[in-house]
């Protein structure tokens, strides 16, 4: 499915529609919030230019990482979280965020990860350490949301 989703962001974003349908954009937002590189890189360059997305009237929206530091310890975490607020605002105004919130989850623990990654390996503990943390804090939390 993640396959076929990206192939079809592909199109859309090639030839974004004057309208956009509800399937054209849960489809759009399901390849903007998956738990892999190919995902995160074309989430990074919608949200570099947003305005080409005004058709979707996507929420992009924020508050970063919410009552956490964005920075903890110097690990800078706020596009992992732009993302996950990205995911979690779009699918509520849906109303299908319990539907999709692992998955969000997921992407959002992805990015820290690929955060820490840049890391030697002592850095690279602390921040993997630091990462689990803010996931599991969204995955008690989140709920709530």
């Amino acid at each position: 499915m993640v396959g076929s989703t990206l192939a079809a962001l592909a199109l859309i974003t090639a030839f974004p529609a004057p309208a956009v349908t509800l399937q054209q954009k849960l489809t759009a937002l399901s390849a903007l919030t998956q738990p892999t590189a190919r995902s995160a890189a074309a989430w990074r360059a919608a949200w570099q230019d947003r305005s080409s997305w005004a058709p979707y009237a996507f929420d992009w929206s924020t508050d970063l990482c919410s009552g956490s530091p964005d920075k903890p310890l110097g690990f800078d975490f706020s596009l992992p979280c732009v993302r996950h607020d990205f995911g979690y605002r779009n699918y509520k105004a849906m109303g299908r965020l319990p539907a999709h919130r692992e998955r969000v989850d997921q992407a959002f623990l992805f990015d820290l990860g690929r955060v820490c990654a840049t890391y030697a390996e002592i850095r690279r503990t602390a921040c993997d350490r630091l990462a689990r943390s803010y996931y599991q804090a969204v995955r008690r939390l989140g709920a709530v949301y």
